[in-house]
C-alpha cells in the first residue's frame, strides 16, 4: 500500500474531483490543516468552471487567496500561481485595485500585463502601479547591472590593449601582472620586459541602437529590454538610442536612463511593421563601424516582408554589427516567424534568443570583439 504521503501528494495534484465517488477515484483521503489550506486555494483556481467556489470576479476573494498562496507557497509559485489565475480567470481586475495590487508578488510577466492594461488603470491605482513595477525594476537592476558593466568593461580592456604603448599609456596593473616571472628578488622589483597599455585610437563611444518590438507576446522581453536599456544609458563609453515600435515608431531615448519613464511610455500591444523601424534605424546609422544594432522581434512582420529584408540589408551593407534577439526570456525557445529567421540567417545573420543575464556577454563580443 502508498504511505499516506504519496497519496496526499496525488491527492493535491489531482483535486477534489479524485475523492468523488461517481468518478470511480480514489477514497477521500484526509489532509492535514497546512495540506487542506493549500488544497483550496488550488482548487479556487484550478476547479472546473462549473463546479462551485472558484475566485470569482470579487475582490475580497481575490485579495483573500493573494494572501492564502503567499502564507502556502515560495515566492516562484505564488508568481506562477499568480499568472495562471489572470491567463485562466482573466481577472485583470487584480491589477486595476489598489488593495491588491498591494498584496501582489510581482514579476516580469506581470509586469508586462499591468503595462498593457495601464491605460485602464484608475486614478487611485496610478501610484500603487508604478510602486509594483519600481519593485521589480529594483530587483533587475540588481541582478543585471553589474554583470552586464564588468562583461563590457572586460572586453574593452582586451580590445584596447596595446603592446607597445607610450608611457603615459601604460597600464601598470595589467603590466606588473603579466611580468611577474620576471620578478627580481635581488632588487625587490619586476623587469618590465612585457608593456601593456591602453590604445588611445580605440577611445571613441560605441553606438547601441535597441529596436524593441512593442507587440502584446513581447511583453516579458519588452521590460528586461527596457531596464537594460537603462543599465546601457549610465555607461559612459556607450551612446544609447532607445526605439519602440508597432505599426508607428517611436524613439524614447529622451527617457533614458529613467526605467520607471521608459516603461511606463511604452505601448504594449498592437501590430507590427519591423520594416518602418529599421528604416528610422538607417537615420540614427551615423557611425557604422562602432554601431550594434539590436533588433528584439520576434519577427512576425505584419507590414512588408521584402522592405523589411530590403533595409536589414542596407544597414548590413553600412558595415554596423545586427543582432537579432528572439526574445529576452528564462523560459526557453520562444514562438517566432521561422521564415523570416531563415531569410536572415541566408544573409549571415544568427537570429536567437538569449537569456537576460547571458545577453551581457552576447552584446559586449557585438561591441568589441
Amino acid at each position: 500500500m502508498p504511505n499516506e504521503k504519496y497519496l496526499q501528494k496525488w491527492r493535491l495534484i489531482l483535486g477534489k474531483k479524485a475523492e468523488d465517488p461517481q468518478s470511480g477515484a480514489i477514497d477521500a483521503i484526509p489532509l492535514p490543516p497546512d495540506l487542506a489550506g493549500m488544497d483550496d486555494t488550488l482548487e479556487a483556481l484550478y476547479a472546473e468552471q462549473d463546479r462551485k467556489g472558484g475566485l470569482g470576479s470579487s475582490t475580497p476573494k481575490v485579495n483573500r487567496w493573494l494572501g492564502d498562496i503567499r502564507k502556502y507557497f515560495p515566492t516562484d509559485t505564488v508568481q506562477l500561481l499568480q499568472r495562471d489565475a489572470l491567463e485562466r480567470l482573466g481577472l485583470q481586475q487584480m491589477l486595476l485595485e489598489p488593495e491588491l495590487l498591494e498584496t501582489i508578488e510581482p514579476d516580469v510577466h506581470l509586469i508586462g500585463t499591468l503595462l498593457t492594461l495601464k491605460n485602464l488603470l484608475p486614478d487611485r491605482s496610478r501610484e500603487s502601479a508604478r510602486a509594483v513595477v519600481m519593485k521589480v525594476v529594483r530587483q533587475l537592476e540588481k541582478e543585471l547591472k553589474r554583470p552586464i558593466e564588468q562583461a563590457l568593461a572586460g572586453r574593452r580592456r582586451q580590445n584596447n590593449r596595446n603592446r607597445r604603448p607610450r608611457p603615459q599609456d601604460i597600464d601598470w596593473d595589467q603590466t606588473i601582472r603579466r611580468n611577474m616571472k620576471h620578478y627580481q628578488p635581488d632588487y625587490k622589483t619586476v623587469l618590465p620586459i612585457d608593456l601593456r597599455g591602453l590604445s588611445r585610437s580605440s577611445a571613441g563611444l560605441k553606438h547601441v541602437i535597441l529596436l524593441i518590438d512593442q507587440s502584446g507576446s513581447m511583453a516579458a522581453s519588452v521590460v528586461y529590454a527596457g531596464v537594460i536599456s537603462c543599465i546601457l544609458a549610465s555607461i559612459s563609453t556607450l551612446k544609447t538610442h532607445v526605439v519602440t515600435f508597432d505599426t508607428s515608431v517611436v524613439d524614447l531615448t529622451d527617457q533614458l536612463p529613467d526605467p520607471l519613464e521608459l516603461l511606463f511610455a511604452i505601448q504594449l500591444g498592437g501590430g507590427t511593421d519591423i520594416g518602418k523601424a529599421l528604416r528610422y534605424a538607417e537615420r540614427l546609422n551615423t557611425n557604422p563601424r562602432d554601431t550594434v544594432l539590436i533588433l528584439l522581434s520576434d519577427l512576425f512582420e505584419g507590414g512588408s516582408v521584402d522592405g523589411m529584408l530590403a533595409a536589414t540589408r542596407r544597414l548590413q551593407q553600412t558595415g554596423l554589427t545586427i543582432l537579432p534577439i528572439l526574445a529576452l526570456s528564462d523560459e526557453g525557445a520562444p514562438a517566432y516567424d521561422k521564415e523570416i529567421a531563415a531569410a536572415l540567417a541566408e544573409m549571415g545573420l544568427q537570429p536567437f534568443a538569449s537569456t537576460p543575464g547571458a545577453f551581457a556577454e552576447v552584446l559586449a563580443k557585438a561591441l568589441y570583439g
